[in-house]
C-alpha cells in the first residue's frame, strides 16, 4: 500500500527521501539527524506509535525556535499503522484525505506537549494517561503484545478484575494544593481521540494552547462497564465522578515512577511537570 501512496505524491510534484526504520527508537533517530542537516518537512508512515518518536526526534530542537514559523517543522501523515487516533481531531478519511492534502499543501499550527521527568524531556501531541487506560496498555506490551486485538480484550478484563484505582498527586494551573484523592485514570491531551475512535477529551483543541486535563474519580466496576459508552462519544465527562480543565501547567507530587501511556506507547516515568509549546509544530491534514 506504500508503493502506490508513494507513487501519486509524486505524481503530484512531492519529492520523498524514504528513510526506513528497522527498531523501536530509529524514527527518533532518523528525525533528528534530518532536522540538524535543515530538514523541515517530515512525512510519517505508521500509527501513533510512529507519529511520537518522529516528535521526539524533532524536540527539543524544534522547540527552541518555535516562535520561528520558518524553522517550526512541517510533520504529515500516511496514516497506515493500527492506531491513527490523533489523526481523527482533522479528518477520518484516512490516506486518501493525507495524500490529498498533502499534494494540496494544506497544514496548521499544532501544539506540542512537553513532559518533564526524572530521566529527562518527552514530547507528545496526542495525550498521555495513568491509571486504568495505561493499565490496560502496559498488560497489553509486556504480556499480550502478539495476540493483537484479543490481547487487548484480555487486558482489559483483567485490568478490570484488579481494578486498581488509587492518588496521582497533581496540581492544575489555579489550584492551591496537590489533588490526592484516589482516581480511575487521569489523562493529559492535545487531541480528542485515543484508542481509534475513543473520545477520552471531547473539547481538546490542537491548537488551543491548552492542556486538556481530564480526571475520572473512584467509579466501581459495574458503574465503569455502564458507562463505557460514553467514553467513546465523550459523554463521560458528564459523570459525577469526572472533571475536566483546560490548562497552561500541570505539576506532579509522585513518590515514584509509574506507568504512562503516551501517544500509543508505554513508559514507566517519575513524572514532574507538564506545559505546553503553542503551535511548534505544523500539521498537515
Amino acid at each position: 500500500m506504500l508503493g502506490p501512496a508513494l507513487e501519486r505524491l509524486q505524481r503530484g510534484g512531492i519529492r520523498v527521501e524514504v528513510a526506513e526504520t528497522q527498531a523501536a527508537g530509529d524514527a527518533t533517530r532518523i528525525a533528528r539527524e534530518a532536522y540538524l542537516r535543515g530538514v523541515r518537512q517530515f512525512i510519517g508512515v505508521g500509527g501513533d506509535g510512529t507519529a511520537y518518536e518522529i516528535v521526539n526526534g524533532l524536540f527539543p530542537e524544534a522547540g527552541k525556535a518555535e516562535a520561528n514559523a520558518e524553522q517550526r517543522p512541517t510533520l504529515a501523515f500516511l496514516p497506515l499503522g493500527t492506531g491513527n487516533s490523533f489523526l481523527r481531531d482533522f479528518s477520518g478519511r484516512g490516506v486518501e484525505h493525507a495524500i490529498e492534502s498533502l499534494i494540496a499543501r494544506r497544514s496548521q499550527g499544532c501544539d506540542v506537549l512537553r513532559l518533564r521527568h526524572r530521566g529527562g524531556v518527552i514530547h507528545y501531541i496526542n495525550l498521555l494517561s495513568v491509571g486504568f487506560p495505561a493499565d490496560v496498555a502496559t498488560l497489553r506490551a509486556r504480556r499480550f503484545s502478539g495476540s493483537g486485538e484479543l490481547g487487548y480484550v484480555i487486558s482489559i478484563f483483567l485490568t478490570l478484575a484488579r481494578f486498581n484505582r488509587r492518588p496521582f498527586p497533581v496540581r492544575v494551573e489555579g489550584q492551591a494544593g496537590f489533588d490526592r484523592r484516589p482516581c480511575l485514570f487521569l489523562t493529559f491531551n492535545n487531541s480528542k481521540f485515543t484508542g481509534g475512535t475513543m473520545m477520552i477529551a471531547p473539547k481538546a483543541d490542537v491548537h488551543s494552547g491548552l492542556i486538556e486535563y481530564v480526571r475520572w474519580g473512584p467509579i466501581g466496576r459495574l458503574g465503569l462497564i455502564r458507562n463505557l459508552p460514553g467514553l467513546y462519544d465523550g459523554t463521560h465527562i458528564e459523570h459525577p465522578l469526572a472533571e475536566r480543565k483546560a490548562v497552561r501547567r500541570v505539576e506532579f507530587d509522585l513518590d515514584a515512577p509509574v506507568d504512562v501511556m503516551v501517544d500509543g506507547e508505554v513508559l514507566t516515568l517519575h513524572c514532574e511537570e507538564l506545559d505546553v509549546l503553542p503551535r511548534a509544530l505544523d500539521v498537515v491534514a
